[in-house]
C-alpha cells in the first residue's frame, strides 16, 4: 500500500490533470507546441490569435485529438483586447488560472540607426508591454488558483548579441528581469515565474532566415549540437516548468540553444 501511494504521489507531480492554462500566440510555432504539450499532460488550455481562420482550424484539430483547448481572437498589442481576453479566461476557468505562458512576439530586423519610432513601439508593445500587462491582469487568477506558474518566452538575444536587432534584444532582456522580479514579489502568493530563452527554432518568425543555406551554416558553426531546434524541444521545457515537479524552481532564465550561449573558442586542431 505504501508503494502504491508513493507511486501515485510521484505520478501526480508529473501531471497537469485538472490544471488550467492560458497560452498566448498558440496557433503557430512554439506557442502551438506548448498548447499541445500542456494538453497532453492533462491541462485545459485557453489560447488566442489575431487570425480567426487560423484559430478555428487549430481548435478543430485539437478537438479531433481529444484535447481540452478553447480560444478567442485577440490582438495582444491592444490593451482593451488584453483586458477582454482575461475576462474570457476568468469566465472559462471560474476565476482561477494555474498557468500563464506569455509566448507572443514579433521582430523588425534593422541596424539601430534605421529604426523608426513606430517600429520601436510595435516591437516593444508586442514583446514587452503586452507581457507585462497580461501578467498584471492574470495575477488575481493565478493567486486564486493557489498554485500559479508563469513562463515567459525570451531569447538568447537577451543574453548575448546575435544580430537580431537591438529593439528585439532589449525587449527580451527586459522580460528576463521581469521574470526575476515577479518570482520574488509573487512567491508569497504561490506564484512561480520562469523564462525560456531559445536560439533559432523552426517557426514562421524565422523561416525566411533558415531558408538561406549560408545563414544556416553560420548558425550551425556556433551551435555545438549542429542543428536548429524544433518547436517541441522548447515546449518540453515550458511544460516542465509548469509541472508540480518543478515546484521549487522560480526566477530562472533557461537557455534552449543547443549549447550556443556556452560555446566559446573551439579550435579545429589540437596542439599538445
Amino acid at each position: 500500500m505504501a508503494k502504491a501511494t508513493e507511486s501515485s504521489s510521484r505520478g501526480s507531480r508529473w501531471s497537469l490533470k485538472g490544471a488550467t492554462a492560458l497560452v498566448t500566440g498558440g496557433t503557430r510555432g512554439i506557442g502551438h507546441a506548448v498548447v499541445e504539450e500542456l494538453a497532453e499532460f492533462g491541462a485545459t488550455v485557453y489560447t488566442c490569435s489575431r487570425n480567426e481562420v487560423e484559430l478555428n482550424k487549430c481548435l478543430n484539430q485539437w478537438q479531433e485529438k481529444g484535447f481540452s483547448v478553447y480560444g478567442s481572437v485577440c490582438d495582444l498589442s491592444s490593451s482593451s483586447q488584453r483586458e477582454e481576453l482575461i475576462r474570457k479566461v476568468a469566465s472559462a476557468f471560474n476565476g482561477k488560472l494555474n498557468i500563464l505562458v506569455n509566448n507572443a512576439g514579433t521582430n523588425v530586423r534593422k541596424p539601430t540607426i534605421d529604426y523608426t519610432a513606430e517600429e520601436y513601439s510595435k516591437v516593444m508593445n508586442t514583446n514587452l508591454d503586452s507581457v507585462y500587462h497580461l501578467s498584471q491582469l492574470a495575477y488575481s487568477l493565478l493567486k486564486e488558483s493557489g498554485n500559479g506558474s508563469i513562463v515567459f518566452n525570451s531569447s538568447v538575444a537577451s543574453l548575448t548579441s546575435v544580430g537580431s536587432g537591438s529593439i528585439y534584444a532589449l525587449s527580451k532582456a527586459a522580460i528576463n528581469q521581469l521574470t526575476k522580479s515577479l518570482a520574488c514579489e509573487w512567491a508569497k502568493d504561490n506564484i512561480r515565474s520562469n523564462c525560456v530563452a531559445p536560439w533559432y527554432t523552426k517557426t514562421s518568425l524565422v523561416e525566411h532566415l533558415i531558408a538561406n543555406e549560408e545563414f544556416v551554416n553560420e548558425i550551425l558553426s556556433r551551435t555545438p549540437i549542429k542543428r536548429i531546434a524544433e518547436a517541441h524541444e522548447v515546449s518540453s521545457l515550458v511544460t516542465f516548468l509548469c509541472l508540480p515537479a518543478a515546484s521549487y524552481i522560480t526566477g530562472q532564465i533557461v537557455s534552449v540553444d543547443g549549447g550556443f550561449t556556452v560555446n566559446g573558442f573551439q579550435p579545429s586542431m589540437r596542439i599538445n
